[in-house]
């Protein structure tokens, strides 16, 4: 049950899963086409659209929030999911379920601590994931 998963989760991962369950509309999960980013200004910094592709590359990634990019001090727009990150993906597109993630992060400058990220699945047909909604609450430490 998807609210057993989100007990304890920061109230910002809950809203956004929420939203993403308000748009599948009775569907199993919602397409990249149902997102209105001016509904969801407040999470743009912190989400990323990752497309899942059919070569060796697996993930890519198609949209980063800006401070995803500075987090990371680099946008990684068009790259390749690192392989040591693609087990959380690889389980939404098997699962075609949502998967949270409570496994805390710091980023390399220290400013930010990642507390817990989620990931939904998107389809453009209703029954295959080709993209994954990722969102991840962070606390500024500084």
């Amino acid at each position: 049950m998807a609210k057993d998963r989100l007990k304890g989760c920061p109230e910002e991962i809950r809203a956004f899963y929420r939203y993403w369950d308000g748009k599948r509309r009775g569907r199993l999960m919602p397409a990249r086409a149902d997102l209105d980013p001016g509904e969801i200004k407040a999470f743009l910094p912190s989400l990323m659209i990752v497309d899942k592709v059919a070569d060796d590359r697996r993930y890519v990634y198609r949209l980063v929030g800006t401070r995803e990019a500075e987090i990371r001090g680099f946008d990684p727009t068009g790259k390749s999911v690192p392989e040591a990150a693609v087990a959380n993906y690889d389980k939404v597109v098997r699962t075609r379920d949502f998967l949270v993630d409570a496994s805390e992060a710091v980023s390399p400058d220290e400013r930010y601590r990642d507390t817990v990220c989620i990931f939904l699945p998107l389809s453009d047909d209703g029954e295959t994931v080709n993209k994954i909604l990722v969102y991840t609450h962070q606390v500024r430490q500084f």
